[in-house]
């Protein structure tokens, strides 16, 4: 039902755009659809952020564009060398070979984690991005994804390398979540 009433609601947007144009005049000129809206084509996916921050740092500007349009299950083999790269040039703790994060992942190992641009969920355990046990399980709203990426990439094998580098430094949201849905504080 949700994905009819979304259909519904994409095919009304488009349609209203469809018959609102201007003219160089700035003059409204309201034009009807010749046969509907076109939905034939190939679709593409326009930007992959499944885990926030990682693309933006890790995927080189010459192949975000590509990144973005290659299926999560290619994207470990294509980018993971790049990944491991930029985590050995970014951080002191990989500076040797065979260094590793609290995970027990080399830098190779976790550039081609981090390369599969996709957010996890566990179905049988904790969700969460990281509690101190489980990682990378999924994602409450409270995580503090950043902060935890953070120590992933500069804390070394026991988060207490590189401190200054570790922590975003923002431990809180700036409102209390609600206790009912869509549960995100209202805006200011």
């Amino acid at each position: 039902m949700k994905k009819i009433l979304r259909n519904i609601m994409g095919i009304a947007l488009i349609g209203a755009l469809g018959l609102t144009s201007c003219d160089k005049d700035d003059e409204m000129v309201v034009t009807p659809p010749a046969a509907g809206p076109d939905f034939s084509g190939t679709y593409m996916t326009a930007d992959q952020m499944g885990r926030p921050a990682i693309n933006t740092v890790f995927v080189p500007s010459d192949m975000k564009d590509d990144f973005n349009v290659t299926p999560p299950s290619e994207q470990g083999a294509k980018y993971a060398s790049a990944f491991a790269a930029g985590l050995m040039g970014l951080s002191p703790a990989y500076a040797n070979d065979g260094d590793q994060n609290a995970l027990g992942l080399d830098a190779a190992t976790f550039g081609s984690v981090l390369a599969t641009d996709v957010l996890t969920v566990s179905t049988t355990g904790p969700t969460t991005f990281y509690d101190g046990t489980n990682v990378l399980t999924g994602r409450n709203l409270a995580d503090d994804v950043i902060t935890v990426e953070l120590l992933l990439i500069f804390g070394g094998e026991d988060f207490t390398e590189n401190p200054t580098l570790s922590d975003d430094n923002v431990s809180s949201n700036d409102k209390d979540f609600s206790t009912s849905f869509p549960y995100l504080a209202t805006p200011w």
